[in-house]
């Protein structure tokens, strides 16, 4: 089996006292090529094999296409009749409108219950998900913990669940930011992405589709502020076509020739008590033009938004010609719309 590396940088501080390095294997192609059936549910990049997600990609990018034919695109009606849930705990600017656009495009409809709903105090989970899936077809949720996810996707075996961001992931988000580079680059194969900041839900979806398209993740990341291990553990299972994670304390190390960097902010939803103690911590992982100077000279700038401008990223950086941060809010649209497509057996 060709081996892959998965390592902290030895050349600064790295993890732990002494630092660690250890070695993954390739995951064996039965592993990767599972059943070609697409899954019930989408609430983890995991759900989807590597052939899964280069085939919806590939549909995002024909939804693109043809989205300028409005009501005469070939899926206008692809979701004529069905009704699609939204329930958000957290607040949503491109989450929110992104589905409900798609919903709507694709001829279906949207309904938005309060956002209490999803949380369990009204009542469990799982009566939750039995009342909504006697009325609707398929529900897009974003919450904190992934675990009510999954547990509203079992309760309702007939019910497509959609994870729009939970604490542990957000792979909707990683679905357009691989679609992006795409875009940009062509093939993906052998590029590097570095990501700078928090360990976050949203470097974790990443690291899931670099590892499934054969990238270069980087994670430069403050101590105690680190990629899970079970994550580096999933880099392990699925990483393919020479793919590696290698993991840093020094930003600059990290971004060193890195094709893309990509930062989110430092005190996420639900974490607003830390704000201070976060800021001190992550001060020295700003990206900003000093830092994006280490990277290679054509290097592309990403972020999931919303941005705390002057905190994780500067204006320089935000606003220059090489930032695609809203390349990648543009193809959220695109994306979901193939996701919808895919689950609910409406794909081309």
């Amino acid at each position: 089996m060709k081996n892959v590396n998965v390592l902290a940088s030895t050349s600064t501080r790295p993890y732990g006292a002494s630092g660690f390095r250890a070695r993954v294997t390739r995951a064996s192609a039965a592993s990767i090529s599972a059943a070609r059936t697409t899954p019930k549910d989408f609430l983890s990049v995991l759900d989807f094999d590597a052939e899964l997600l280069a085939e919806t990609l590939r549909l995002a990018i024909q939804l693109k296409q043809e989205r300028r034919l409005g009501r005469r695109a070939p899926t206008a009606s692809a979701l004529s009749a069905q009704h699609v849930a939204l329930l958000f705990e957290k607040p949503s600017l491109r989450t929110r409108a992104t589905f409900e656009i798609a919903v709507r495009e694709l001829g279906g409809d949207v309904i938005a219950p309060e956002r209490d709903v999803v949380g369990g105090a009204r009542e469990k989970v799982e009566d939750v998900a039995r009342n909504l899936e006697r009325w609707v077809a398929a529900v897009v949720i974003r919450t904190f913990q992934q675990e009510r996810l999954e547990r509203f996707a079992t309760a309702a075996p007939r019910l497509h669940v959609i994870n729009a961001l939970s604490d542990q992931e957000h792979p909707c988000q990683a679905m357009a930011d691989i679609l992006t580079m795409q875009e940009h680059w062509g093939d993906l194969r052998g590029r590097t992405l570095t990501y700078v900041g928090d360990g976050n839900n949203v470097a974790t979806s990443l690291v899931h589709v670099a590892m499934l398209t054969g990238m270069h993740m980087r994670i430069a990341s403050p101590d105690g502020f680190e990629l899970p291990t079970k994550v580096v553990a999933d880099a392990e299972r699925i990483s393919r076509l020479g793919a590696t994670l290698t993991l840093f304390r020094d930003p600059k190390e990290a971004v060193a020739n890195a094709n893309a960097i990509y930062t989110d902010v430092w005190t996420s939803m639900g974490q607003e008590g830390e704000e201070a103690a976060r800021r001190d911590r992550f001060i020295p992982y700003q990206v900003n033009g000093a830092l994006m100077e280490h990277a290679a000279s054509d290097a592309v700038f990403m972020h999931c938004l919303p941005a705390h401008r002057g905190d994780e990223v500067t204006d320089e950086v935000m606003d220059s010609p090489n930032s695609i941060v809203f390349d990648q809010a543009e193809n959220r649209l695109h994306v979901q719309k193939a996701l919808l497509l895919m689950l609910m057996g409406n794909a081309r």
